[in-house]
C-alpha cells in the first residue's frame, strides 16, 4: 500500500471516529464533560524526573504526525539555558526516519507542568517565548506514563517510558483523558515496536 493510500485510510478512520462520536446519545459513557477552564496541569512536575525518552502510545491525529507510521518518540534533555531541548522522531510509512528539534520553556513556575514548545524549523513556531501549548495534565506516580494536551484540548499525547502499558494503566489513562475534558475517542493508538501494532480509536481498545 502506498503512503498516500495509507494516509487516506487514516484520514477516513479519523473521520469515522468523529462521525461515530457525533452520533453518540447524550449521557453516553464515551462523552466527556468539558470543563469551562482549560485542562489543569498536574500539581507538581519534577522536571529532572520528566526528562528522558518517551514512547508515544496514542495521540489525537494532527497534520504533522500523519506521516508517522510507528515508533514515535520524544527525547527531552536540559539545554545550557535551563530549558528543555526537544527531539521528536518517528518512522515514516516509507521506512525513513523523520525528526524535528525544538525547545520547551516552562511557563508555569508553580507547577512547572506547563510549557511553550517552539520549533525553529517550522515557520511561525520559532519564538522561544509564547503562550502555553503543552500541558502535562496527568502522570503515573513513578513517571512511567504521562498525558499531555494544550489549552484548547485539540491535541493530546499518551506517552510512556515502555512500549506498552497493562490494562489497568490504560484504564487510568482513559480516566485522565476524560478528566481533562476530552474523550478517548479522539485518540488513535500509535504502533510501537515491542508494543501495539494497530491504529485504533482508544475508546474501542
Amino acid at each position: 500500500m502506498t503512503s498516500h493510500r495509507v494516509l487516506r485510510c487514516i484520514l477516513g478512520l479519523v473521520a469515522g471516529v468523529i462521525s461515530t462520536f457525533a452520533l453518540l446519545p447524550a449521557g453516553s459513557s464515551a462523552a466527556a464533560p468539558r470543563p469551562v477552564d482549560g485542562p489543569a496541569p498536574v500539581e507538581s512536575l519534577d522536571l529532572n524526573q520528566y526528562l528522558g525518552t518517551w514512547n508515544q502510545l496514542a495521540a489525537v491525529p494532527q497534520f504533522f504526525n500523519l506521516q508517522c507510521a510507528r515508533d514515535t518518540r520524544a527525547d527531552y534533555t536540559l539545554d545550557p539555558q535551563g530549558n528543555v531541548a526537544v527531539y521528536n522522531s518517528c518512522t515514516t510509512w516509507s521506512g525513513d526516519r523523520n525528526e524535528i528539534r525544538g525547545t520547551a520553556k516552562v511557563n508555569d513556575p508553580v507547577t512547572r507542568a506547563q510549557f511553550h514548545v517552539s520549533f525553529p524549523s517550522v515557520p511561525g513556531q520559532g519564538q522561544l517565548d509564547g503562550p502555553t501549548n503543552y500541558i502535562v495534565t496527568a502522570l503515573g506516580p513513578d513517571y512511567s506514563w504521562a498525558l499531555v494536551t494544550d489549552p484548547t484540548r485539540l491535541s493530546g499525547f499518551v506517552l510512556a517510558r515502555s512500549p506498552a502499558l497493562d490494562a489497568p494503566t490504560w484504564d487510568r489513562v482513559r480516566e485522565a483523558i476524560t478528566a481533562a475534558g476530552q474523550t478517548p475517542c479522539m485518540y488513535l493508538t500509535s504502533p510501537v515496536t515491542g508494543g501495539q501494532t494497530d491504529l485504533a480509536p482508544l475508546c474501542l481498545r
